[in-house]
């Protein structure tokens, strides 16, 4: 028969997936000799097995919890529901610490019956009648859903009556007053007494307890954190030790260095005559860690061994729960603890120099996505705390901005220029929006996922952005949007907080970001054990060198239809879009020219010999043209150019489906003076910085190939264009010729498609939306639905979904390097700075990750993760 309770003599640190983190925990404590009450645990497969049985207990497991119960009874000399009654807690404990999420009772044991012997036994009726009331108010919200507030009204009732301002002026003639009162509150609520049988208590608390791993705000963490929905909650069920018995008593947390800086010294709060939720609730102010010391000092000093000794044997930090009963220290939880990327850092490097860990076990103990915090700006705590929210969208791009509304990408850029600090909110936003997204501090829009245009872009640019923020209403005619009925307007402040998606009234606070030495450290070591090189998107000499400094060897993605949309080159675009014949075309070609040679110099000048890919133009020409009759209506004044006629281009170049339309290569096959301007924009620029002595690796990539045919088509344009330049100036350019695989064809024709191209590019945003089928600017709309519902566990516009198009991935790699032995692989879609999808790209051998400059970091610790979990 399976065992499905453990008492926590049978358990250690390491049986984590059984018996979760706490439950192993309490364990180890247990086996290393630490004052722990002693207690069992029922398993998280208990847990799992609760939910197949239609949620629930079964006789044999009832059968195990109360013959462990019973050896629980014969440890501590008392009886459960007895003459000398066992009190004791029923608490949640996942494999992965889930501060809050689920549920704890506490005091179970206590009825009316043992009530009188309790008091006599501690000669303390005020700290019974406290334990009774807790207990029922606790029962009857976490057990049976009897809302907490109906207890604290009638608890504050009696305070205001007897006109109290702390929990503890109340006598035990008022507790006894307020647990009759909860009774009542208890029955109104459940529609029957408070149980009185212990066992009922007990068994009713456990299946609490299950069922709080699937609560919605558990399920929304474990979403967050990438936890998976199937691993189930241990429970913990261990004797009371009591905090609030008198003056000689007490609870608190404690951490063994200060998580938010890292500082190697005791970090941590407890309060007098109190239970555990006193602290964590606030209802009272607690004290510092260092006065217990004052208070008591023979037992400080037994404190401080115990913390040090856990860090010892756990090797890292830890977050310590402790109760002192009669002056007796009891220790109830220790796990590790939760920090800030900057102590992170500090705690990590400063245990490889005292020789606790090596430096492998430095890297793997720091989450890659932990080092965002160092790399934007991020609120002041404290004003956040006072911060009044509007809405919450999806967390973008991380960052910290305050400023300004405004509507329309051109107001946001006059906002700028005025030494204002706009926020340019929009329904969604397009690639007409990008100097307003430029000048913007942040960017807000109603509509979009994470890897809609705003996002993307935003992320490129290090710039906050909150996307997909549903529950706003936006109207850009008006210039406002509204919530829940309050309306905002342009020139009103807001503050976004793209870490965390939540949009908040007025100018919130923030501090900057800063890296320091053990950033620099801690990098240094994750390149010396990463196989995949990281490079970085970047669209402008500034992207390039903000690149450079967090670590990017190299340029994996530049976009030039990014450069078209500057005030003074934009007419020059749309007159070559709406030209009527080649020749006027390539007239209108002639002025971009120079505008593109100028980007790609000041690119090479700031990469000095890293590659750099430049991918030729990808987007759907109509997106270079306004879509309003006035704006139309400006430009064919513009163009010299009658409106009508002007309209019927813009229409004609209409399409239904434009993500899988007239862009990309079929752009160069149908308008080959386009690629070929482009190509000799990039030759001349890379022949201009060679002069200057400064090397050179550009890296022409094709977009949206499917065929073989259509890459020999742009070959055919792109090299004799190259090698004529190199011979008239003399100078030899050592360049590439590749492209991207983002169609499924192209996945599955790689072999073929290898003979032309020198280096592949997978560009898993479209390979994801072709491979699926779902348009990645609408698919959040249902996203979240999938995942709520357990058809997805992660995002596949977030993470590669490594069996569908991991496969193609895999495949088309597996074939390139069957023709092309040297053939060069690497990832520019926004999976290049996600962990996971960094781990996929070194199990099937990609040689780089390309991302926005401000993942660079992330990935580079990612890579890192990856080549040591191999």
């Amino acid at each position: 028969m399976a065992k499905f309770v453990y008492a926590f003599s049978e358990g250690n640190k390491d049986m984590k997936d059984l018996l979760g983190g706490k439950g192993a925990n309490l364990a180890e404590m247990t086996n290393i000799g630490l004052p722990v009450p002693p207690g069992f645990t029922i398993t998280t497969q208990a847990c799992n097995t609760y939910y197949d049985k239609d949620q629930q207990l079964w006789p044999e497991l009832k059968e195990e919890i109360f013959s462990h119960l019973k050896a629980l009874e014969e440890k501590t000399g008392k009886n459960y529901g007895g003459e000398n009654p066992l009190l004791v807690s029923v608490r949640s404990g996942s494999k992965f610490s889930m501060p809050g999420m689920m549920d704890t009772v506490l005091n179970l044991g206590m009825n009316d019956a043992t009530i009188p012997v309790l008091i006599k036994n501690s000669g303390n009726p005020r700290f019974v009648l406290d334990a009774y009331r807790r207990f029922i108010q606790m029962f009857g919200d976490v057990v049976k859903g009897v809302p907490k507030a109906n207890f604290d009204a009638f608890f504050d009732k009696i305070k205001e009556e007897k006109g109290y301002e702390f929990d503890t002026q109340l006598s035990a003639d008022d507790l006894e007053i307020i647990v009759q009162g909860f009774k009542a509150i208890y029955k109104e609520g459940v529609g029957s007494e408070f149980p009185q049988d212990p066992k009922v208590q007990l068994l009713e608390s456990v299946e609490a307890v299950f069922s709080s791993w699937d609560n919605n705000r558990a399920r929304i963490y474990r979403r967050e954190h990438n936890i998976s929905h199937k691993l189930g909650t241990g429970v913990n069920i261990q004797s009371m030790v009591f905090g609030n018995m008198g003056d000689d008593c007490g609870t608190g947390v404690a951490f063994t260095r200060d998580p938010a800086t890292g500082e190697a010294k005791l970090f941590g709060e407890f309060l007098i005559n109190a239970q555990g939720e006193d602290v964590v609730a606030g209802i009272r102010t607690p004290m510092q860690i260092e006065e217990m010391n004052r208070i008591n000092d023979h037992l400080y000093p037994d404190f401080v061994h115990i913390c040090d000794t856990l860090e010892h044997h756990y090797k890292d930090m830890q977050d310590i729960e402790f109760t002192i009963e009669n002056g007796t220290l009891y220790i109830l939880q220790t796990r590790t603890g939760k920090r800030t990327a900057h102590a992170a850092l500090k705690i990590a490097i400063e245990l490889v120099e005292a020789g606790f860990i090596d430096k492998k076990e430095a890297l793997l103990r720091i989450e890659p996505e932990q080092l965002d915090q160092l790399l934007h700006p991020t609120f002041d705590k404290k004003a956040l705390r006072e911060a009044v929210v509007i809405a919450k969208g999806l967390n973008a791009s991380p960052g910290a901005a305050s400023g300004q509304i405004f509507f329309d990408a051109n107001d946001a850029v006059k906002a700028a220029e005025e030494g204002l600090k706009p926020i340019l909110v929009r329904k969604e936003t397009s690639p007409e929006d990008l100097e307003g997204m430029i000048k913007a501090a942040g960017i807000l829009t109603a509509k979009g996922g994470r890897t809609s245009h705003a996002a993307v872009v935003a992320r490129g640019m290090g710039k906050c952005c909150v996307a997909g923020c549903e529950a706003i209403n936006v109207d850009e005619s008006k210039k406002q949007f509204t919530h829940k009925g309050k309306v905002y307007k342009e020139g009103d402040f807001i503050s976004l907080d793209g870490s965390t998606g939540y949009v908040y009234e007025g100018v919130v606070g923030t501090t900057e970001a800063t890296l320091d030495e053990d950033f620099e450290t801690l990098m240094g070591w994750a390149d010396e054990v990463a196989r995949l090189k990281v490079r970085s998107n970047a669209d402008t000499p500034q992207d390039a060198a903000q690149a450079i400094r967090f670590g990017a060897k190299g340029i994996g993605l530049t976009r030039t239809e990014h450069m078209f949309f500057q005030e003074h080159r934009i007419s020059a675009v749309r007159e070559m879009i709406v030209a009527q014949n080649v020749e006027n075309r390539v007239k209108a070609l002639d002025k971009i020219l120079p505008y593109q040679q100028s980007d790609f110099v000041g690119i090479f000048e700031v990469m000095k010999g890293f590659p750099v890919t430049i991918r030729l133009l990808d987007p759907p020409l109509h997106e270079f043209l306004p879509q309003k009759d006035s704006e139309i209506m400006a430009l064919a004044k513009e163009l010299d150019l009658s409106f009508e006629d002007l309209k019927d281009r813009i229409t004609a170049l209409h399409e239904i489906n434009p993500m899988l339309g007239h862009r990309g290569c079929r752009l160069a096959i149908s308008y080959p003076e386009i690629a070929a301007m482009q190509t000799r924009a990039i030759i001349l620029a890379a022949i201009e910085v060679i002069k200057k002595g400064i090397p050179v690796l550009p890296e022409i990539m094709v977009p949206l190939v499917g065929h073989k045919a259509e890459l020999d088509y742009v070959e055919a344009i792109v090299r004799p264009i190259a090698k004529k330049l190199m011979e008239e100036h003399g100078v030899e350019v050592p360049y590439a010729f590749g492209t991207m695989i983002e169609v499924p064809r192209g996945a599955i024709t790689a072999g073929d498609i290898a003979q032309t191209a020198e280096f592949f590019s997978f560009g898993t945003n479209d390979l994801t939306q072709m491979t699926y089928g779902f348009s990645r600017d609408d698919a959040a709309g249902f996203i979240n639905e999938y995942l709520d519902k357990g058809i997805f566990t992660v995002d596949p516009f977030v993470s590669i979904d490594p069996i569908g198009v991991g496969l193609l991935m895999d495949m088309a790699a597996k074939q390139g390097r069957e023709t092309r032995s040297d053939i060069h692989l690497g990832i520019c879609g926004e999976h290049g700075g996600d962990p996971s999808s960094i781990k996929f790209c070194h199990s099937i051998g990609l040689d780089y990750v390309s991302c926005s400059p401000y993942r660079v970091p992330i990935a580079r610790l990612a890579a890192a993760h990856a080549a040591l979990e191999e």
